[in-house]
């Protein structure tokens, strides 16, 4: 990517493989765009598209242009909360389209918005879209079987996986559901009552 848009006449200031590294970043060069992609390491769940909402409550002069395999309607809902302008949210298999991708980049840094056409028909059409809509077949099942009162290792087996895909299919409910770690509450239990609210009758 990097000799992609320097061949286009960008300046690429600097590049970060984690979402700290991406802040640091950010915060040090004050790019005009921070491009980024919503999985990133350690887990590839919602580090970037949350580095890209602090980037955005930090920095709102920073464009963010924002790439993921599949529509993310939660997390593209998330990022545009606090307005479109300088917002871009594009799929890979455009940003693989050079001159669509330097486009939506010119235009996302001069405070302009750019929606993937697939992003806009999904965030329409499921406006009031619950969540629980958004999980896979899988991590609806993984939840399921949490609220039955199954620890990770339990469900592994029951499922015949690894304790970590399980544990990654946690990781990946609490990221839609919009959970974040703190002292006070198990995340655990607040995904099942979540879950419940949401398909109750």
């Amino acid at each position: 990517m990097v000799e992609l848009l320097s061949a286009r006449g960008c300046e690429v200031v600097a590049t970060a493989g984690t979402a700290s590294e991406l802040l640091t970043a950010v915060d040090a060069h004050r790019p005009d765009v921070a491009v980024v992609d919503i999985r990133m390491p350690p887990t590839h769940t919602d580090e970037g598209i949350r580095a890209a909402v602090e980037i955005r409550a930090s920095t709102p002069k920073v464009g963010i242009l924002v790439f993921s395999q599949h529509v993310e309607t939660v997390f593209a809902s998330r990022l545009l909360a606090g307005g479109a302008a300088g917002i871009g949210y594009l799929l890979k298999e455009r940003v693989a389209r050079t001159s669509e991708f330097v486009d939506a980049l010119h235009k996302v840094a001069a405070g302009g918005t750019v929606l993937d056409p697939e992003v806009v028909t999904r965030l329409m059409r499921g406006g009031q879209r619950r969540r629980v809509d958004t999980l896979t077949p899988r991590e609806r099942e993984v939840l399921e079987l949490v609220a039955q009162g199954h620890s990770n290792r339990a469900i592994a087996a029951q499922l015949v996986v690894s304790d970590r895909a399980v544990e990654k299919h946690v990781t990946a409910v609490f990221a839609k559901f919009g959970l974040q770690a703190t002292d006070a509450d198990n995340r655990r239990v607040r995904a099942v009552l979540t879950y419940l609210a949401e398909t109750a009758g």
